[in-house]
């Protein structure tokens, strides 16, 4: 229902931007679009942000300790 709800309003919104002429309908054409990619790019940083918060961060030294215990308990046995 959306989606045909979405489509109806951009056929109604190219129909302005016809009539309104090249210059202003383009200007005015350009700056939706722009909006919605910035917009694209805002969400995607907000996403980007939200799930580095809760996915844990690797330790390197911990992983490099570990590693080397067990390189140490190889040799050893």
């Amino acid at each position: 229902m959306y989606l045909l709800l979405a489509i109806v309003l951009a056929m109604i919104l190219g129909f302005i931007l016809i009539m309104l002429g090249p210059l202003v309908g383009g200007i005015v054409a350009f700056g939706v679009v722009a909006g919605c990619l910035f917009r694209g790019v805002y969400l995607l940083h907000d996403m980007h942000r939200r799930i580095s918060r809760i996915t844990p961060k690797p330790d390197r030294a911990k992983e490099a300790y570990q590693n080397y215990i067990k390189e140490r308990e190889n040799v050893s046995s």
